[in-house]
């Protein structure tokens, strides 16, 4: 939902208004990660962003919707970088060992916005007061992981096994991975992303296929 006093017209989706959406989700993941959701007003954000908080009123509808924004790009970063390292690919287990890795040699560089999407997603409700990113918002993610799974089993590379079960288990382990990696800034996150690619490929593979 957008403001209503927002023009419409040629305006409307410009590279200048593209601009100045990108610059405040950018300052809004900078003031979340430094300061935390609570503390993270439209007021700060448009401090750090250099304008006036009626410029982010003008762009967005409000602190939610700006929080979604914020997840949606993240999430689109990570899609983008993630699904150019796995072009070329073909067999499953590759597919399955450079999504773990990728995600992570991605978000190494992005500190800042692995604790936004962490405040975000403990603090952003919905009206009846349920996290407005509980498990019921993964589906598509699921599903992305779940072609991999499903591909390598008609391969023959991975074993029989539900699919569902270990795209769950395949999200918290990556979502674990970072929490641990944000608690504990030294740990060697790559390492980490490889271990963790081991333990799926090993633990899916069918018996006699190549790792």
């Amino acid at each position: 939902m957008r403001p209503e006093n927002k023009p419409t017209g040629q305006e409307s989706g410009s590279f200048i208004e593209r601009a100045r959406r990108a610059q405040i989700i950018a300052s809004a993941i900078e003031v979340i990660a430094d300061q935390g959701f609570a503390n993270a007003s439209l007021a700060r954000i448009a401090k750090h962003a250099g304008i006036s908080k009626g410029v982010i009123s003008y762009h967005f509808a409000g602190k939610d919707e700006l929080m979604e924004q914020v997840v949606d790009q993240v999430y689109a970063d990570i899609a983008r970088y993630v699904l150019e390292r796995m072009e070329g690919h073909k067999s499953a287990t590759a597919l399955l060992r450079t999504q773990i890795t990728a995600v992570a040699q991605h978000m190494r560089e992005h500190r800042s916005q692995v604790k936004a999407l962490g405040e975000i997603f403990y603090n952003l409700r919905l009206p009846d007061g349920t996290p407005r990113y509980g498990v019921a918002a993964s589906e598509e993610l699921f599903q992305s992981l779940e072609l991999i799974y499903r591909h390598g089993q008609e391969s023959g590379e991975f074993r029989l096994f539900d699919v569902r079960v270990m795209a769950v288990s395949h999200t918290a382990a990556v979502d674990n991975m970072f929490a641990y990696w944000v608690t504990h800034p030294g740990h060697d996150l790559d390492a980490h992303a490889r271990e963790l690619a081991d333990i799926f490929v090993h633990a899916t593979r069918a018996e006699g296929a190549l790792p």
